[in-house]
């Protein structure tokens, strides 16, 4: 049961154990079973109840090859009630790291909370989008919508944008965004602890508007039954940035839902323009990183959707 796929840390591709400080992401080569790593720690999820049976034999396996101080058990949200398993958050190996583990990732320091955080803790997959959006933040100033603990909004301040409104309903996420800025002497981000869609109603209503939008929604779509719902909901959020962009402004926009295909994202875009009566230019249709791979026989590992725009 040997994985594949696993991100190095340092410019030695054959290092197994790179240089705290440094994260990445790993697929296994089950589409079931997810493991990240952070500094010395993996941050683990089983998905599927055959997977779940086995946790002891893949714990064993993952020591073995990656020698972490400790191992975590982290769940999704309804994947316990589809697959009928029972397993809770918590660590099941080796120590748990009292406090926030802190990673560098394109030359930002960033803190995790792994243990109550999203997902794993954060997310990884977005890295080489995230360096892609730096590029096109210069002189702009920029909205990061579901910012979470400032991945991309921190990568804008670096990228040069003039200022920075970050919005999440989350306040343990926005209080670790604004220690992130703290930790990396950045001082031109806002940080709103609000729900998404009526603050974007608000600052539409002020009459505020952007140079660049990111929007990276948590999943809307968890399964086939919520897909129309979910399409409602990206339409709706798409609509919202059309009105707070500028003309040629920049909108990146993103969708984590495997149920959701492209072609579906696209269309969102495209009634979105319809209803703005804007004109949308994708740029880049990008995806998640290379160390998330996607399986040719598995079209539900092609998940991430990140579309780089032109407004006019």
């Amino acid at each position: 049961m040997m994985p594949f796929g696993c991100g190095r840390r340092s410019s030695d591709s054959t290092t197994l154990m790179p240089p705290v400080g440094w994260s990445s992401a790993r697929r296994t080569g089950f589409p079931a079973w997810f493991v990240d790593r952070y500094a010395d720690w993996l941050i683990m999820q089983l998905t599927s109840l055959a997977l779940s049976h086995r946790q002891e034999v893949i714990v064993d396996h993952l020591v073995d090859s990656l020698h972490p101080r400790g191992i975590y058990l982290r769940t999704e949200r309804g994947v316990g009630e589809a697959e009928g398993l029972v397993l809770r958050d918590g660590p099941i190996w080796g120590e748990t790291p009292e406090g926030a583990v802190e990673i560098v990732e394109n030359e930002l320091t960033f803190q995790i909370d792994l243990r109550t955080g999203q997902k794993t803790g954060f997310y990884l997959d977005q890295r080489d989008n995230r360096r892609a959006v730096r590029a096109l933040a210069s002189g702009r100033r920029a909205l990061d919508v579901c910012c979470y603990t400032g991945g991309f909004s921190l990568n804008l301040a670096r990228g040069g944008a003039t200022e920075i409104i970050a919005v999440d309903v989350s306040a343990t996420a926005t209080s670790l965004l604004e220690t992130n800025a703290q930790r990396n002497g950045i001082g031109n981000v806002t940080v709103e602890t609000a729900d998404a869609f009526a603050c974007m109603d608000r600052l539409g209503a002020a009459g505020e508007r952007f140079g660049i939008v990111v929007l990276d929604p948590p999943r809307f779509a968890r399964s086939r039954r919520s897909l129309e719902q979910a399409m409602g909901g990206y339409q709706r959020l798409n609509e919202a940035a059309l009105r707070l962009l500028e003309r040629d402004g920049i909108l990146v926009t993103c969708s984590c839902s495997g149920q959701v295909t492209r072609e579906d994202f696209a269309g969102v875009l495209n009634l979105a323009a319809e209803h703005s009566h804007r004109s949308i230019q994708i740029l880049e249709q990008r995806g998640q990183a290379p160390d998330h791979p996607i399986s040719a026989s598995c079209p539900e590992t092609n998940y991430l959707k990140c579309l780089i725009c032109r407004v006019v």
